[in-house]
């Protein structure tokens, strides 16, 4: 079985540090991606990480996930609430999904209230900040561990 864990991130996220640093903070994007290598290393996981702005090239990374990954992390962003394509990506890898955000969308305007990703994730991260990358990792470190006993 493959140890690694695709890590997804949707459009806009390449901003973080910039992008309403009140809500997002100042945590870049390039900092998350370090930190996701040396969480999942001490781990013993691998990580291919990955933002796009394109809905088809995070469907396309889904389906590469089909055939590498372990377990999917996503940060579906913009395409949380928006996307049939990408729920029905999803729903064709089987092993553990994370849906992650980074702030409260729960806490935010109603149209952040209802994820299309949640009804396939396995397990939702919200509101951690940045460090919920960190958390969504130890975490599927457990649930791939868990599958395999």
């Amino acid at each position: 079985m493959t140890r690694t864990i695709f890590v997804l991130n949707g459009p806009n996220l390449n901003l973080l540090g910039e992008r309403e640093p009140a809500i997002y903070g100042s945590t870049t994007l390039a900092d998350i991606r370090d930190n996701c290598f040396a969480k999942a290393d001490s781990l013993g996981f691998a990580i291919e990480f990955r933002q796009t702005n394109f809905e088809g090239e995070l469907v396309e990374s889904v389906h590469l996930a089909r055939k590498e990954a372990c377990g999917i992390i996503i940060n579906p962003a913009g395409y949380t609430f928006t996307s049939i394509a990408l729920l029905d990506a999803l729903k064709t890898f089987d092993p553990p999904k994370i849906e992650l955000h980074i702030s409260n969308v729960h806490a935010r305007e109603e149209i952040y209230h209802k994820s299309l990703v949640s009804r396939v994730a396995t397990a939702i991260m919200i509101g951690f900040g940045p460090r919920g990358y960190e958390l969504a990792i130890e975490a599927m470190a457990g649930m791939v561990g868990a599958a395999k006993a």
